[in-house]
């Protein structure tokens, strides 16, 4: 979807997607035959997961179109994200317990904070091509505040996902370790947008991993 702004970008210009060494027919292929897979396995799990199967996908097929009118693409990349822990509920339980709805917020907010952080590197030309980049219609000083606001708010929704199903040491103890790897990482970016790259493989990219260990460990030692 965004080949044809991706080969202008100095940062995107190299990606497989972009550069030919993938095809736009295989690419097509590939993504119209994983999305009717998708669908065909849905209805083979139970009928929430088929009914949903449709919607799930307009939001993750659809989310590269938004920064070309709004602003809020940003939120509209961390609802992709953000999805993955209720579909991961709906194939289990065939349920969307509140826990997980305060997990999937959690996960947007994180990601959406991010993104925001993200987006910094392709501010000016985001400028340029008329795009709806939060950095390039609100500047700098609102793109780190509300990035910073977001990953405060995602702590928020995973404190209320640890009360509601009834966590333990563990889970807290996670959700503290996550809070500074998001604090090290909104610094980081703040000293240098140099940073932004160790910011999400050395940072960010972890939070998901240990955060995820943190609860399996206090789940274990609850039913142990």
């Amino acid at each position: 979807v965004d080949r044809d702004i991706d080969k202008d970008n100095p940062r995107t210009k190299n990606r497989p997607s972009v550069d030919g060494r993938i095809s736009v027919k295989g690419m097509v292929i590939f993504s119209v035959s994983n999305a009717l897979l998708f669908v065909v396995v849905s209805y083979f799990i139970n009928p929430l997961a088929f009914k949903l199967s449709l919607p799930f996908l307009i939001i993750l097929g659809g989310y590269s179109y938004f920064k070309r009118f709004s602003s809020l693409a940003h939120f509209i990349v961390g609802l992709a994200l953000g999805l993955a822990p209720i579909a991961g509920s709906v194939a289990v339980l065939g349920d969307i317990p509140l826990w997980n709805v305060f997990l999937a917020l959690g996960v947007m907010l994180w990601v959406a904070g991010f993104d925001l952080l993200y987006s910094l590197q392709d501010m000016e030309f985001d400028k340029e091509r008329g795009l709806f980049s939060i950095p390039s219609q609100l500047g700098e000083k609102w793109c780190l505040n509300l990035s910073r606001l977001s990953h405060l708010v995602a702590l928020i929704c995973w404190l209320f996902f640890i009360k509601c199903y009834h966590g333990g040491l563990f889970a807290y103890l996670g959700l503290g370790v996550s809070a500074l790897i998001l604090l090290y990482e909104q610094i980081l970016v703040a000293r240098d947008y140099k940073n932004i790259p160790k910011a999400f493989f050395v940072s960010n990219g972890y939070l998901g991993v240990v955060f995820f260990i943190f609860i399996v460990l206090d789940v274990g030692f609850k039913h142990a």
